[in-house]
């Protein structure tokens, strides 16, 4: 006997569609529905029509095998057989971060094939991978981000069992697996939810339309949705953590915020699970009472990704000061970012007109990722260039290193370990002309405003968009792109060697400069970080032994470090 469930308070009748064959579902308490049907085991097609009206699928659906307009697809969790029982979690803290796009980072793009390329990972010494969404989106192409079926892993990826045999895999081999989730927004291209109740509101207003009712008559039950929902990642397909999308815009003044509410529901999984979770928030907000404990009025989230880091870094070395980086660009800012992790604590922000953020001295820099390219940074250019095209090979170094030799928890993009020269552009597969016509539109005329070339910014649509942002593995046999993945590599074994540098505190931090010159030298207890971003040579003093260093970077005797332009070189 199997049992389906659905929360639908609004309509007066439910039906219970199982290949074609009609079963009246009963009304129970709080707007649900529900039926007992022999017969309905694991596999089993199914959906649900509302008054009469067409077969939907299920909000909750575990399985999209057809996609997202297709039949739900029953799913027995309990089935997978896992061999992971002897796995221990992840402790954030000490954890170095490796984001990655199933569909673009192998040939294949499914879960399964991203099981081949994991030892490259543990050679090159992640903890973690962190996966873009990977709940149903529309067609085999996309980033993830506008989502419809938040409990269904992505169908073209290899569905449930594919999902769990790559964090089986990752767990074999010692890595964590991190899912990015999206709880501010769905996709318009098969978002059923508002058909089966208030799950919306137009109270409040987004860039993606109306707002998930987090707050309102009826959102009991929608925030249950989203919770469960991060709860299942959790437990079902035995994630590590979560990294929620774009926390800005979950919109909610209930008493105690959905973030708060996630954070205490994952605290108590873990207790029962008896390993770590984690949960770490994208916000822009630079408000610490993201990452402040829940006993001093926080939401409790564990870290959030600083974007003011990643910011100062690549202003500080491309020059760039377009959009939000107009509030960047000297090495002034850098050194403000390890310090204290917000660049804006409260200071008037060009680019936004007017104070932003708030100064909390006593955050770890445990609590924030820090990184110096990610699928928006790389992705959300207009055609998807990555640090590799935009800076020298020394500046390239100079940024791994300020990474991983951070206070922050420090987080690699896919191929960005050996300075991959294929980009990561936008792409999309909406199987409607008119959604397909209008991303496409957007995203150029988006572009075009900023002083692009029309026929130079990449068509989401054109499946070539997607082709050319595949990774390419064949790179690392290349000696150039070879020395930049041993770069990386190396530096994580320092940082694993050396306890000053998983020391969260920014106080700790050491950093001296000079904006006219050029030069940055960043301490942390027994390691330096030293570089020449200035037109001429320099020469700095300093002490300890090089352990790595690029062209141009060279120790005298009596401790003299001679730079020349866009040199660097890590000291221990």
């Amino acid at each position: 006997m199997s049992r389906f469930r659905v929360w639908a308070p609004k309509a007066g009748g439910v039906g219970l569609d199982l290949a074609g064959r009609r079963v009246a579902m009963t009304p129970a308490a709080g707007g649900w529905h529900e039926a007992d049907v022999d017969g309905a085991g694991p596999g089993t097609d199914y959906g649900f029509s509302l008054d009469g009206g067409p077969v939907l699928p299920d909000p909750r659906s575990p399985w999209q095998p057809a996609g997202v307009h297709g039949p739900s697809r029953t799913v027995d969790h309990a089935a997978f057989p896992w061999t992971d029982a002897g796995w221990r979690g992840v402790h954030l803290p000490s954890a170095v971060l490796y984001e990655l796009h199933v569909g673009t980072f192998t040939p294949d793009g499914t879960f399964v094939a991203a099981i081949e390329r994991l030892d490259h990972l543990v050679d090159l010494g992640v903890d973690a991978v962190e996966l873009l969404p990977v709940a149903e989106f529309p067609g085999a192409r996309g980033w993830g981000y506008d989502g419809v079926a938040p409990y269904a892993p992505q169908s073209a990826y290899g569905g449930p069992d594919g999902l769990k045999r790559l964090v089986d895999a990752c767990h074999a081999r010692g890595l964590g697996v991190v899912i990015d989730v999206v709880y501010n927004h769905l996709g318009p291209d098969g978002n059923y939810l508002g058909s089966y109740g208030p799950y919306f509101t137009d109270r409040y207003a987004t860039p993606w339309g109306a707002a998930v009712n987090l707050d309102g008559a009826g959102s009991d039950e929608v925030r249950a949705f989203f919770v469960d929902n991060a709860l299942m990642w959790l437990r079902d397909y035995r994630c590590d953590g979560l990294r929620l999308d774009a926390v800005h815009a979950i919109l909610d003044t209930s008493a105690t915020h959905l973030l708060e509410e996630l954070a205490v529901r994952t605290e108590a999984l873990a207790a029962s699970l008896g390993r770590p979770l984690f949960l770490v928030a994208e916000s822009d907000l630079n408000d610490p009472r993201v990452v402040r404990r829940r006993e001093v009025g926080g939401y409790g989230m564990d870290a959030q990704w600083s974007d003011d880091f990643h910011h100062a870094v690549h202003a500080a070395l491309t020059g760039e000061s377009d959009g939000y980086y107009a509030d960047f660009g000297s090495l002034a800012d850098v050194a403000t970012a390890l310090r204290r992790a917000f660049v804006h604590g409260g200071e008037y922000s060009a680019y936004r007109g007017r104070r932003h953020g708030r100064l909390d001295p006593g955050l770890s820099g445990h609590r924030f990722l820090g990184y110096a390219q990610n699928h928006d940074q790389v992705g959300n250019r207009a055609q998807g260039e990555r640090s590799a095209a935009l800076m020298s090979p020394g500046r390239l170094r100079l940024a791994a290193a300020l990474v991983l030799t951070s206070p922050f928890v420090p987080m690699l993009f896919q191929g960005e370990e050996w300075a991959a020269g294929t980009p990561f552009q936008y792409f999309t597969d909406h199987a409607d002309p008119a959604l397909g016509r209008a991303v496409s539109e957007g995203r150029k005329a988006e572009f075009t405003a900023f002083g692009w070339p029309a026929d130079e910014v990449p068509d989401p649509q054109d499946p070539a968009t997607f082709e050319r942002s595949r990774l390419d593995w064949a790179e690392l046999a290349r000696n150039e792109h070879a020395e930049v993945f041993d770069w990386h590599r190396r530096l994580i074994a320092l940082r694993r060697s050396e306890p000053a540098l998983t020391d969260g505190r920014l106080d700790a931090v050491a950093v001296s400069f000079d904006d006219e010159a050029g030069w940055l030298v960043v301490r942390r207890g027994p390691v330096s970080v030293a570089a020449n971003i200035g037109p001429k040579p320099v020469e700095l003093g300093v002490t300890g032994r090089v352990v790595l260093a690029s062209d141009g970077a060279e120790l005298e005797t009596g401790g003299t470090l001679r730079l020349a332009p866009d040199a660097v070189a890590v000291l221990a």
